[in-house]
Order: structure tokens, then C-alpha cells, then sequence
């Protein structure tokens, strides 16, 4: 069982601004970045290749190529400087974490996109029984 205290803090750190995301979905987070006394917004795209922690302490690692390299950042989930997060394309994947992903280049690391779930009610395809 957890720490009562802890779980007051986890609560008042924990963000509710921010979108549905999993393993496999390629972001862009847009990060706050301090210039002497400017600040900016730097987006950093790519793939969502880990999640770990939960609530308060989460954290994703995010994957992308540059020029042929891989980059890859570890962002705490709940930073007052992670200004927003936004799900470009959504990943089918049956893993919780994508690391095979670091050996592979191109092509090779597209992802299937989830296919988007109906909403609202849905028609049935019986035949109505005649009398």
C-alpha cells in the first residue's frame, strides 16, 4: 500500500490536460525552453517507443531519426515545462515496449495505424423476421 502522503502529491502533480496516448503513437511535444530571458516552444516528433511510472512520476521515451541518427529523450510526462502533447497517428502495436525499433532504419519502422473504433450506435445486419 502506498504512502497516503504520497499519493496526496502524486495527485495535486498529476496533469489532466493531456491527451490519450500509448506505446506506438507518433507526438510532438512541444517543450518550453528557456533562452536568458526568453522563453520558446521546441516541438520534438517522433514515436512513442516506452512508458514507465505511473501518475505523478510518469515518464515516455519518444524516438526519431535525424539525418539517418537516432534520437531518442526521455520526457517526465507531468513537467511544468512540457507545455502540451499531441497524438499526430495512432500505432497498433503488441508490445509495451518498441526498443526492436532502435535496430531498424526507413521504411522498416513504420507502424500499422490503429484502426479508429465506431461511435454511437451501430446498425445491425439481420434481417428483420417477417410475420
Amino acid at each position: 500500500m502506498k504512502n497516503k502522503y504520497m499519493a496526496l502529491v502524486e495527485q495535486a502533480v498529476t496533469r489532466t490536460d493531456l491527451p490519450a496516448y500509448d506505446v506506438g503513437d507518433n507526438v510532438d511535444i512541444h517543450q518550453r525552453i528557456l533562452e536568458g530571458q526568453k522563453e520558446r516552444v521546441q516541438i520534438f516528433s517522433g514515436t512513442i517507443i516506452a512508458r514507465k511510472g505511473a501518475k505523478g512520476r510518469e515518464m515516455i521515451t519518444v524516438r526519431r531519426l535525424v539525418q539517418g541518427e537516432g534520437i531518442e529523450r526521455v520526457f517526465p510526462v507531468n513537467s511544468p515545462r512540457i507545455a502540451k502533447i499531441e497524438v499526430k497517428r495512432s500505432g497498433q502495436t503488441r508490445r509495451a515496449k518498441l526498443y526492436y525499433l532502435r535496430d531498424r532504419v526507413g521504411k522498416a519502422t513504420k507502424l500499422r495505424e490503429k484502426e479508429a473504433k465506431p461511435t454511437g450506435p451501430t446498425k445491425s445486419k439481420k434481417k428483420p423476421a417477417e410475420a
